[in-house]
């Protein structure tokens, strides 16, 4: 360790006591988690994330072998900071038909994929049946693979259109093979701030409803949270502490998932992006607080493998999956990797050079190879 964060850590009441805490398994406060995001120690909030990180997974970092289905663009929601969405008939629109998804499926038969993500627009004409039957096929082709699918947001309408409550819309699909849910859809819970930059979508505590029934459901799920944009560092701590109360009340979430704002081809671009620095930050404070949520993923489609890899050092002990260049969300934004696809063997080499012991798990993290 550095003699001069040696120094700091032990001269500095607050990360004395944040040291203190994560030493004894101890949760830290709103006010702590604040102070941690003013600071502006960056060495010493990446040495305080990786002795959380030590504690709940070592020296590992996590990665599987996933694909992408974004079914369409086409989405009843127009949020300002979204580089993705289109109208029907606009240009840069597509909308799959099951056929064409179920052909993106049978590339992968034999290819040792573990998981697909189905996550797009909110459609119109997509209700509950429609995503159930798209499942069952996918399960066809694929029968081994996890299927993680749709949003908070798309189940939100999806269920709502079938007239059933969520409970029994979840049960529906999971029946039809739904294995968990993505974390995506979340954005910032405060209401003032989602009314300005996402108003037409589904609320805060519609979000943290339908999670919380999938996970009384036996339904995993992920959780995110976009940063950088117009909340201030009191906004992320709410949004990390309902994160954390629903955790402490049904254990569902696997992974959490921090998302930078990316600021071309929205409406919000003026604002700018936030720095490397107030990332690596971000990925520290929130690993600091999340004591309950078992993983943090560093999407590297998002950040950039050199990024991701980095931050993995700041609390991060996962870095998504393989993804074979089939997501559009990030790139369309101004994402740094535009053509996203790493080969298995690549993510173990990136693992490795970055300091971690490389572990391909499966989508709930059982352990399928370690490197």
């Amino acid at each position: 360790m550095d003699s001069k964060i040696l120094d700091q850590l032990l001269h500095n009441n607050l990360f004395r006591t944040v040291a203190d805490k994560i030493q004894n398994n101890i949760r830290i406060s709103s006010e702590e988690g604040l102070a941690l995001y003013e600071s502006n120690q960056i060495a010493v909030l990446g040495l305080l994330a990786n002795m959380k990180r030590e504690r709940l997974n070592g020296k590992n970092a996590y990665f599987n072998r996933n694909f992408h289905i974004e079914p369409t663009n086409i989405c009843l929601h127009n949020c300002k900071f979204c580089s993705y969405r289109r109208k029907k008939n606009e240009e840069g629109v597509w909308d799959y038909s099951i056929d064409d998804m179920l052909n993106i499926c049978r590339k992968y038969v034999g290819q040792g994929i573990t998981e697909v993500h189905i996550v797009g627009g909110v459609h119109p004409d997509h209700n509950l049946e429609y995503n159930a039957e798209l499942i069952r096929e996918v399960k066809k082709i694929l029968p081994n693979a996890h299927v993680k699918a749709f949003t908070a947001v798309e189940l939100d309408y999806m269920i709502k259109q079938s007239g059933y409550d969520w409970a029994e819309g979840l049960q529906h699909l999971k029946e039809a093979g739904l294995d968990s849910i993505p974390g995506g859809g979340a954005e910032i819970f405060d209401e003032k701030i989602r009314a300005e930059i996402c108003e037409q979508k589904s609320q805060s505590a519609t979000w943290l409803g339908i999670h919380e029934a999938a996970h009384k459901q036996d339904i995993p799920s992920n959780a995110t949270m976009l940063y950088g944009h117009i909340e201030s560092y009191a906004h992320r701590i709410d949004h990390l502490n309902r994160l954390r109360e629903l955790q402490d009340k049904t254990g569902g979430f696997n992974a959490f998932i921090p998302l930078k704002y990316k600021k071309y081809h929205n409406s919000m671009r003026q604002i700018g992006e936030v720095s490397v620095v107030e990332v690596l930050k971000n990925f520290a404070v929130c690993r600091i607080i999340l004591d309950n949520i078992p993983h943090i993923k560093s999407y590297w489609p998002m950040l950039g493998k050199e990024l991701a890899a980095i931050a993995l050092s700041f609390g991060a002990d996962d870095m998504d999956g393989t993804i074979d260049d089939t997501t559009k969300i990030y790139s369309m934004a101004g994402a740094e990797e535009t053509n996203p696809a790493l080969t298995s063997d690549a993510m173990v080499c990136m693992i490795k050079e970055a300091g971690f012991i490389p572990i391909e798990r499966d989508s709930v993290y059982n352990v399928v190879k370690n490197y």
